[in-house]
């Protein structure tokens, strides 16, 4: 493990205070004694850890508090959806970890002479976001218990008040079961960004979901790190789609949380010969097309002073409607479309919008949808995922071969089914890994197996070394010697 000091800090961590510097170095250093209670434990032990946390946020009445907390400290999204996501995510994440084993012997491969431990990786220095500041620290702290090791909690500033009564509530379920509250800790009021780039400086693992900033400086923090890109998720209506099934899972989706989902739907690129029919299928789920005045409208107000409007992303659907001015037909809509033909900084709704505004794109057929999907990520959320509604499976098929996405969702309410779901077989998590393609080292879910070391016994097997002939025959015989 790494034994780093105050003094190997980098200069953006040397801005911090030493008092500051002390602090954390210090939470690190009980974390570690924290982790050696856990040294010796059994699985059986570590998922008694494992299964204190996600009680701490599953529990009925600590799920509803969370979710109102949250909704108090950043403004951001709803209570219903949040409980919901509190509870979903968490059990959905409880089943997979239970499943594994990351203690003592985890894989025998005899054939191979191959016996593989798991080892603890360290203490994680995790970064949460606002958007999920309650859902989130659980998630990655469980990931972490599973693996044997401490986590440590920096907060979003906006969401510090949520996450840290998570982390109470963490922390009271652990002594419960008799192992030391210092498994799971979290950074004290004021949080700032040199505390938290101390952090990650000073921790094993870095961990971090939320703005790009903190995910980069997490990279150049010189320890180990896992984090992830942008999200902006196109999804595609092909001809063949069910077109009111289709619209029921957007609406859904695109709604869940008031959108404040990463991989909640942003674009939708319809194929031209459903056009029309789609939009009404929309419209009966609940949308709202705006006209090209009132498209001009909801971008005024969104991009305020050319930023998104805080004002107004993750908000009701009434609060949106009023705050754009829109007619009163929309006061009674869920979701809002407006009708784009372009991509890029002059078309800001073909980014991620964080609201329950989404872009509607026609395509000429399902090669020019395809395009389209590829350019948005192109712009924004590179290698984060994209989705399609289809009865022709061969499609998906081409979409995955063609794009560089790490999911493709097929038939599927998009931010409901990204991150997990009892009906797919995706990993549960709220960090999402998007490959090179957006900078980031994972290209998959966040899972337990990012939170272990593994060390691998060989011993002798029988000899297994081909011919010439075998590797390179093929070769002599095309191109000669």
């Amino acid at each position: 493990m790494s034994q780093q000091s105050a003094a190997a800090l980098s200069p953006t961590a040397a801005k911090v205070v030493p008092s500051e510097i002390a602090l954390v170095a210090d939470m690190i250093q009980r974390a570690r004694r924290a982790m050696a209670v856990l040294a010796d434990a059994s699985q059986t032990r570590v998922d008694e850890a494992v299964t204190a946390l996600a009680w701490s946020i599953y529990r009925e009445d600590h799920a509803q508090e969370l979710a109102e907390l949250a909704v108090a400290d950043t403004g951001l999204g709803n209570v219903p959806d949040k409980v919901r996501k509190n509870q979903r995510k968490t059990f959905g994440t409880l089943r997979d970890l239970l499943r594994a084993r990351t203690v003592g012997v985890i894989e025998e491969l005899p054939e191979k002479g191959l016996v593989k431990y798991a080892k603890p990786v360290g203490v994680v220095g995790a970064v949460c976001p606002s958007t999920n500041p309650a859902a989130t620290t659980v998630n990655k702290a469980m990931m972490a218990l599973k693996g044997a090791n401490a986590v440590v909690i920096a907060p979003s500033p906006a969401g510090s008040g949520t996450t840290r009564r998570t982390c109470d509530l963490m922390r009271a379920e652990l002594k419960k079961i008799g192992l030391p509250e210092d498994l799971v800790q979290c950074l004290p009021d004021p949080v700032t960004k040199e505390m938290t780039q101390a952090l990650l400086e000073l921790s094993d693992l870095a961990v971090v979901t939320g703005s790009q900033d903190n995910v980069r400086r997490a990279y150049r923090s010189g320890t180990p790190a896992i984090g992830v890109g942008a999200g902006n998720v196109p999804v595609i209506i092909d001809t063949s789609a069910d077109l009111d099934q289709a619209a029921r899972l957007i609406c859904q989706s695109k709604t869940f949380d008031n959108a404040t989902s990463c991989s909640a739907e942003n674009a939708l690129v319809i194929v031209d010969a459903v056009y029309d029919r789609a939009i009404a299928a929309l419209q009966r789920a609940g949308g709202f097309m705006a006209s090209a005045a009132e498209k001009k409208q909801i971008q005024d107000v969104l991009w305020a002073g050319g930023r998104l409007n805080r004002h107004v992303i993750a908000k009701d659907a009434d609060v949106f409607a009023r705050a754009c001015g829109l007619p009163q037909a929309a006061l009674a809509c869920k979701f809002f479309m407006v009708e784009e033909g372009g991509v890029g900084k002059a078309y800001p709704f073909s980014g991620e919008k964080l609201s329950l505004a989404l872009a509607v794109y026609r395509a000429r057929d399902i090669d020019a949808a395809i395009l389209r999907v590829q350019e948005i990520l192109n712009y924004q959320g590179m290698g984060h995922s994209c989705g399609i509604h289809t009865r022709d499976l061969a499609t998906p098929r081409r979409i995955a071969e063609r794009l560089n996405v790490v999911r493709v969702l097929v038939n599927q309410a998009h931010c409901v089914g990204n991150g997990g779901s009892f009906d797919n077989g995706l990993g549960f998590t709220l960090t999402m890994g998007c490959g090179t393609w957006a900078k980031n080292s994972i290209s998959e879910n966040l899972s337990y197996q990012h939170f272990i070391n593994i060390t691998h016994l060989s011993t002798v097997i029988p000899e297994d070394l081909p011919s010439e002939e075998a590797l390179f025959g093929a070769h002599w015989s095309r191109y000669g010697h």
